[in-house]
């Protein structure tokens, strides 16, 4: 059974606004666009951890198969949701989304094999930003007339033309992410047209951890090993955005 309508409150953390025109945010749309954010961070988490062993250039197989990601991804989303998949409350929209996803994450990592085993080459590129695109544009691919994923970031933060924010994405960012008083970590929602269609939109932002100052740390300007100069970011400041879109 769907849920009730919520407007103009806080729930999961999340800000809830609707245009005029529009009915409120329904509180399924932030559960499942919070659900597939949460996947794919866990599933990026899984690439972040594993970057020595894809880097192995002494290593052919690593038995890193999309199987392997997939179960490991699992267990850190049951971990930082409390529960497991199984006790999710999926409706039958819920459940075709997140196997779509889930497919995606595997059939990624499968099909990168040959480059995950290949010897005598260090750094093979295959990182958690790179992983994720191309999960986002899988998923696309099996339910792009449903929902879409994507991430994002501010303009000036950009490295792959395919991130660049869509028009509310950059408003969102500069004017609710950027703002000083806006709270670390809150969420924003929206229900909004996009491309003449009632859709619900999602922006989760994301901030830098140590781990990912190794490419966007310090000394700014200094190229680091995937090739891009770093931007000379800290711990804690805002790195990107998931962006999620239900169609309605």
């Amino acid at each position: 059974m769907r849920r009730g309508l919520i407007c103009g409150v806080l729930f999961a953390g999340v800000a809830v606004c609707a245009l005029a025109g529009f009915v409120a945010a329904n509180e399924d749309d932030i559960v499942t666009g919070g659900r597939l954010a949460a996947m794919l961070s866990a599933g990026r988490a899984v690439i972040s951890s594993h970057q020595t062993l894809i880097n192995d250039e002494t290593l052919g197989n690593k038995n890193l198969t999309g199987q392997r990601v997939v179960d490991e991804a699992l267990a850190i989303f049951a971990q930082r949701k409390g529960d497991s998949v199984t006790d999710q409350n999926f409706d039958p929209l819920d459940k075709q989304l997140f196997d779509a996803q889930v497919a995606s994450i595997k059939e990624v990592v499968d099909e990168h094999q040959g480059l995950i085993n290949t010897m005598g080459l260090g750094f093979k590129g295959f990182i958690p930003s790179t992983f994720a695109r191309l999960v986002n544009e899988r998923f696309e691919e099996k339910v792009g007339d449903i929902a879409k994923v994507k991430l994002t970031a501010p303009e000036e933060l950009i490295r792959n033309r395919k991130a660049r924010p869509d028009n509310w994405e950059q408003h969102v960012i500069e004017s609710k992410f950027l703002s000083p008083d806006w709270p670390k970590g809150k969420s924003f929602t929206e229900q909004v047209e996009v491309n003449g269609r009632p859709s619900f939109r999602m922006l989760i932002p994301e901030y830098y951890s140590p781990s990912c100052l190794t490419c966007h740390g310090k000394p700014k300007g200094e190229v680091d090993v995937t090739g891009y100069p770093k931007e000379g970011k800290a711990e804690g400041d805002l790195g990107g955005a998931v962006s999620i879109t239900l169609f309605k």
